[in-house]
């Protein structure tokens, strides 16, 4: 008996290397998933629920009075911003949406953000959302997930919040914004120049 587990023993380690000689590697791939992007991406949305960028106070105000998603309180949620001649609308919500603001210029509404609530709701979820419907974003870091038109800039933001923006209306804003600036600075320095 004794030697036969020799025996046995010496074919092992004599008929080792040979097998270590002709083994292959071979690499056997995952399964394939299809991207989450659809083919023909819609463009980015400009509304929620029947709220929507460009629209009145008026309608705004009556949208969310309509709406159970939102604690709309009427006119006591309506605030003017002076200083921009701008007006915002803040409100609650009893459910998914924690905030919801809405900033009006010229009477339009050119600004809508949703804050989340992060308790019965996550990023992934609503991400992946968008990317199934709108393709994938235009730009992507750690902060912030963008899908963009000419016209329109919508984003989900960490934590988590989603935010419209009428491009054309913001950016004709920051103009102004950089011009009354650029004035301010030419009476400064005319004043300066006075000594």
């Amino acid at each position: 008996m004794r030697v036969l587990l020799i025996l046995v023993h010496v074919c092992i380690f004599v008929s080792f290397p040979l097998l270590a000689q002709n083994t292959s590697e071979y690499f056997i791939p995952g399964p394939v998933k299809p991207p989450m992007a659809p083919a023909n991406p819609e463009a980015p949305p400009r509304q929620f629920r029947g709220l929507s960028l460009g629209m009145s106070l008026d309608d705004l105000k009556s949208a969310l009075a309509k709406d159970g998603l939102f604690n709309f309180r009427g006119d006591r949620d309506v605030s003017l911003l002076p200083v921009r001649e701008q007006t915002l609308v803040e409100t609650t919500g009893p459910s998914y949406i924690r905030r919801a603001y809405f900033q009006l210029a010229d009477g339009k509404v050119f600004i809508m953000a949703f804050s989340l609530d992060t308790r019965i709701m996550d990023h992934y979820s609503v991400y992946t959302t968008f990317v199934k419907k709108y393709g994938e974003p235009a730009a992507l870091s750690p902060g912030e997930a963008v899908w963009e038109t000419a016209d329109t800039r919508v984003s989900i933001e960490r934590p988590l919040s989603v935010k419209y923006i009428d491009k054309k209306v913001f950016d004709s804003l920051i103009q102004k914004s950089k011009a009354g600036e650029d004035y301010e600075l030419m009476l400064r320095e005319e004043f300066l120049g006075d000594f």
